[in-house]
């Protein structure tokens, strides 16, 4: 590998003690560890150095027909790991708590080949909010569900306000730091990750369409928990930081256009569920 191959290479911390020296491509590809997910071009794996456990994202590249496939459809392919690193990076600056990224490589030019690797520190003592509201064996009390809300609408609105917008913005992506529980149902609000941001996007500002879909996406993951209504108006009143009378009147088409895309969603999973293809 020659040194005009890599495009970027940046590591933090320990990882710098670990790996000063060495071919951190090679170390990178080679790393042993239980494998969380793994699809065409990407790899995500848990591995340890001495006591700490990380999560290694590996992109090797999907190949000019999918960036094709995509393209035709209107889609941007995802070909690396630097929009997830860029957007890791903006977190603690709005003020969203997500992953820790420590380390973050990538060579070669030509995007179908591409070849890069995201590096974050393991979340201790989290579980993905949909599984939490699933597990429970009575519904969230009003006050409950209602600091719920708002703290989802809080992430949401800071992450768009900041031009990011997240493509897979669903509850699962949301973890819940189980210490935070106990507080959160005596008054204080829940201590929420939001993660999975491999396809973010990161503009000066969000267009119309990421909106729509990152909103409905959210909608649509949450209406197998009790939602009403009523909540997707508290929602709303938190998102837009303003009377709902004011948001129906100011945004009426862009809502529209969230509640058709949020139906939708909904037709497909059915046509899934249908075919056996959903549990």
């Amino acid at each position: 590998m020659t040194e005009k191959a890599i495009r970027a290479l940046v590591l933090h911390d320990e990882l710098q003690a670990y790996w000063q020296g060495k071919d951190v491509f090679a170390l990178v590809q080679h790393l042993e560890g239980d494998v969380a997910r793994k699809v065409d071009g990407r790899e995500t794996r848990r591995f340890l150095l001495g006591n700490t456990a990380y999560y290694r994202k590996l992109h090797t590249g999907v190949g000019w027909l999918e960036i094709l496939k995509n393209l035709i459809r209107f889609r941007l392919p995802v070909i690396g790991a630097r929009n997830e690193w860029q957007a890791l990076n903006r977190m603690p600056a709005i003020g969203i708590a997500s992953l820790e990224p420590v380390g973050f490589g990538e060579k070669y030019t030509n995007p179908a080949r591409r070849l890069s690797f995201l590096i974050t520190r393991e979340l201790q003592g989290t579980l993905q909010l949909d599984h939490y509201l699933a597990a429970r064996t009575e519904p969230l009390r009003f006050d409950q569900k209602l600091r719920l809300i708002e703290k989802i609408a809080e992430i949401s609105r800071k992450l768009h306000g900041d031009g990011i917008n997240h493509r897979d913005f669903y509850l699962c992506h949301f973890m819940l730091e189980m210490a935070s529980v106990e507080a959160w149902l005596q008054g204080s609000e829940p201590l929420l990750y939001l993660v999975d941001l491999h396809r973010a996007q990161v503009r000066r500002c969000v267009p119309e369409r990421w909106l729509v879909k990152d909103i409905a996406s959210l909608l649509f993951s949450a209406n197998g928990f009790s939602l009403t209504r009523r909540d997707c108006y508290r929602f709303l009143r938190h998102y837009f930081s303003a009377p709902l009378s004011q948001i129906m009147q100011q945004h009426s088409s862009l809502l529209k256009k969230i509640s058709q895309r949020s139906a939708q969603l909904e037709r497909r999973e059915q046509r899934l569920i249908a075919r056996g293809l959903r549990g």
